[in-house]
């Protein structure tokens, strides 16, 4: 009789699992095994931890669903695993893999040790639609143009579901989980994945009309559950397939995730490296003033400073928000992108390297098929298109609630009379603007033409 341990990382849920569906079928036994690394868990923002910890436990309660317990241990992977194998008597172990640099050297180092043991690993991949490896060029590398890659992943059909086979579910003693210091940022676990994406689905037809509109809930609202594997992508592109320009226009999304994972399985040294290396010589400014107000959302640009505010009391933010907000750090102030990538993976909740570095890498030009470094986003242009009423900005800057419409934006640029009317005084109750857009794009253009060449 063989019987497998299954490692569960960022698959935090048994449907659609492939790591699961292979060894309920293919051994007798499984024992279900999480295991806290602090190496991951001491370093993560309070609202990704949260998250993580409620995830887990959500996934407990499926495992004990279908007769088992998850067994839950704390400290260094590579030992824990060999101990758990051992006193189990397993003599496998499954795990779905990650494109991370730290990931693939920790199970590199886990894989060594439990081969000393006897034990063989099973290695699968549920965290993307298409594995790395699968969409190639002629020269055996990951397209570094979307268009092409997308071209290339689209033309495959979608994966059919996989469906757990009949081991029986064992359960082997393990700890507790920490208690929670607060609530998680969304309903944890597949039951609220799958609600969320039935939400979605009703109104996907829309998707590529109101999609960036901010002040709207138009978006999936999925990327913590494929952050942390509470449902599959694969599930997600099913459910919403792509029968209508919304519908295509959200699957394209889950295209982009997987190109970036793609290219970090590639080449991991992405999240501190550009990817033209001429770029990694940028003259970027040390402004600790204004990387301060940028972070506390004290800009004196209310849709940034919105967006900033939302993400240190929520851990979200909008798409099109996290690319105003990094093109104000990275342009308007020529900051590191990597400042603003740490900042971010800090406190998202859906903090994904590959995704967070990719996305910060694209709107700072430093990246494959990134958007032109002469692409410099107008904050007070993408506010009055975005959030043309000012509604989502007076939510989270509510000292400017008074200033009607879309006047928000700008209050520098209203009088003193239409100021005061509101109870806005600029430099007191709300700071004037940090930086001179126009400048500072010039300023921007120049510090990367100096190593780029004219543009």
């Amino acid at each position: 009789m063989t019987r497998a341990i299954v490692w569960f990382r960022r698959d935090l849920s048994l449907d659609d699992n492939l790591a699961w569906t292979g060894a309920t079928t293919d051994h007798a036994e499984v024992v279900p095994v999480y295991v806290l690394d602090p190496r991951l868990l001491d370093p993560a923002g309070p609202f990704r931890r949260r998250q993580l910890l409620a995830s887990v436990g959500a996934l407990a309660d499926e495992v004990r669903a279908v007769g088992g317990r998850l067994c839950i241990a704390h400290g260094d992977p590579i030992g824990e695993l060999v101990r758990i194998a051992r006193a189990s008597r397993a003599d496998t172990v499954v795990w779905n893999d990650d494109v991370t640099a730290y990931a693939r050297a920790r199970d590199t180092a886990v894989s060594a040790a439990l081969a000393k043991s006897g034990i063989t690993v099973e290695r699968e991949w549920s965290t993307l639609i298409r594995a790395p490896g699968t969409i190639l060029t002629a020269a055996g590398s990951v397209p570094h143009v979307f268009s092409r890659f997308h071209e290339r992943w689209s033309a495959l059909p979608l994966p059919e579901p996989a469906r757990a086979g009949p081991a029986r579910v064992l359960s082997h003693p393990g700890g507790a989980l920490p208690e929670l210091d607060g609530p998680p940022p969304v309903q944890p676990g597949a039951r609220g994945a799958r609600a969320r994406l039935a939400t979605f689905t009703d109104g996907a037809d829309e998707y590529d009309v109101t999609r960036d509109l901010v002040h709207l809930d138009a978006t999936s609202r999925l990327s913590t559950d494929l952050h942390f594997g509470s449902i599959s992508p694969r599930a997600v592109a099913r459910a919403v397939g792509r029968a209508t320009p919304g519908r295509r226009a959200f699957v394209r999304q889950l295209a982009w995730r997987d190109w970036y994972a793609h290219l970090f399985a590639e080449r991991p040294e992405l999240v501190d490296h550009a990817q033209r290396p001429a770029y990694d010589t940028i003259a970027w400014r040390a402004d600790a003033r204004g990387t301060d107000a940028w972070m506390h959302g004290r800009t004196g640009f209310p849709i940034v400073d919105a967006a900033m505010r939302e993400l240190a009391a929520t851990g979200w933010m909008h798409n099109r928000l996290r690319l105003v907000t990094a093109s104000f750090l990275v342009k308007d102030l020529l900051v590191d992108w990597r400042i603003g990538e740490r900042h971010f993976r800090h406190l998202l909740v859906d903090g994904d390297v590959a995704q967070n570095a990719g996305n910060w890498q694209w709107v700072a030009g430093t990246g494959p098929d990134a958007a032109p470094y002469f692409r410099v986003l107008n904050p007070l242009t993408q506010a009055r298109r975005f959030d043309p009423e000012g509604e989502y900005v007076r939510r989270w800057v509510p000292e400017l609630a008074g200033l009607a419409g879309g006047s928000i934006h700008a209050p520098s640029e209203l009088g003193p009379l239409e100021l005061a009317g509101a109870g806005v005084v600029l430099g007191d109750t709300y700071p004037a603007p940090i930086v001179d857009h126009a400048a500072a794009r010039v300023r921007a253009l120049a510090a990367y033409a100096a190593v780029s060449g004219p543009g």
